[in-house]
């Protein structure tokens, strides 16, 4: 064994006995803590009281001759100790860090904060109801019955006289006016949505008919009440009948209104079969059935009828 191998061993040896037999104490090194004054310190084991500082003179207050100088432009207001600022103590000064304020979290907040809100006009609920205001139950209300009469520009429309190119006939015999007529004349005398059919019931459906209780209302008031009705001859047919016995029962309120009212004159009825209506022998292609019809003059007989003379 070399010289150089045998000392390196016997400094091993050393150094792990030494390392062995003598104790090593934990948490004996403690960074330095700055102070207010920039300088470090280390921290000792037993903590001395801090010394009691005297409270500073007070100055004496300025006499009545004296006027109070004004404070500098430049002087900047203390900081307040409730409000969120952090301390950086550099040189032994202290700078209030002001934090940045939050976004405005409601509408409300946005408008008393003076931000834009761009989603201002875009709320997606209705507004709240006035608490003053009554909600009206249109089944069951006579609200504004016979209160106060239309305008004079609203009840010359009502009122005017049918145009006869209007008024259909039917085979039977019977004069009617469509429906949307009715519709039109109201929308020309009071406006489109300014009127409405309330239902005053549920509807009743029956064997062959279906039934309903409407009230048209007119500018937010009751102004009749009608029954209409319609036939099915089928149960797939429900739903169109349903919507029939709408428009029969808004054309039976518009008879208070006066709209159409010379339908329901007889001597009307029989005046204009006169002039504007014809009667025709028909006869069924299928089944080869003749009968008497009533027809407009410019009308034509439409399939499944054909036109044909009487006792051939």
């Amino acid at each position: 064994m070399s010289s150089y191998t045998r000392a390196h061993s016997q400094s091993t040896l050393t150094y792990i006995r030494f390392a062995s037999s003598t104790p090593v104490s934990r948490n004996t090194f403690k960074p330095p803590i700055r102070n207010a004054t920039g300088t470090s310190s280390s921290q000792s084991t037993t903590s001395k009281p801090a010394a009691p500082t005297k409270a500073p003179a007070k100055a004496p207050a300025p006499s009545s001759s004296q006027a109070a100088a004004p404070a500098p432009a430049t002087a900047k207001p203390a900081a307040d100790s409730s409000s969120n600022n952090t301390h950086d103590v550099v040189a032994g000064r202290f700078r209030p860090v002001t934090a940045e304020p939050l976004p405005p979290t409601s509408r409300n907040e946005a408008a008393t904060s003076g931000t834009h809100d761009l989603s201002e006009g875009l709320v997606d609920s209705p507004p709240p109801p006035d608490p003053s205001a009554q909600a009206i139950d249109w089944s069951r209300t006579y609200h504004g019955l016979g209160d106060s009469a239309f305008p004079p520009q609203a009840a010359e429309v009502l009122l005017a006289p049918l145009n006869p190119d209007d008024v259909e006939i039917k085979p039977d015999g019977i004069i009617y006016l469509p429906e949307i007529k009715y519709r039109r004349i109201l929308n020309k005398a009071f406006g489109p949505g300014s009127w409405g059919l309330a239902p005053r019931g549920e509807s009743i459906v029956t064997g062959k008919l279906v039934t309903r209780e409407y009230g048209l209302v007119v500018g937010g008031r009751l102004v009749s009440v009608a029954r209409g009705e319609m036939q099915y001859f089928d149960p797939d047919g429900i739903p169109t009948a349903v919507e029939g016995c709408k428009s029969n029962a808004l054309m039976r309120c518009c008879k208070d209104l006066g709209i159409a009212s010379e339908l329901w004159d007889p001597r009307f009825i029989r005046k204009h079969l006169a002039e504007y209506g014809r009667e025709a022998w028909v006869e069924h292609v299928t089944t080869k059935r003749k009968k008497k019809i009533m027809l407009r003059k410019d009308d034509q007989v439409r399939y499944p009828f054909k036109e044909t003379v009487a006792g051939k």
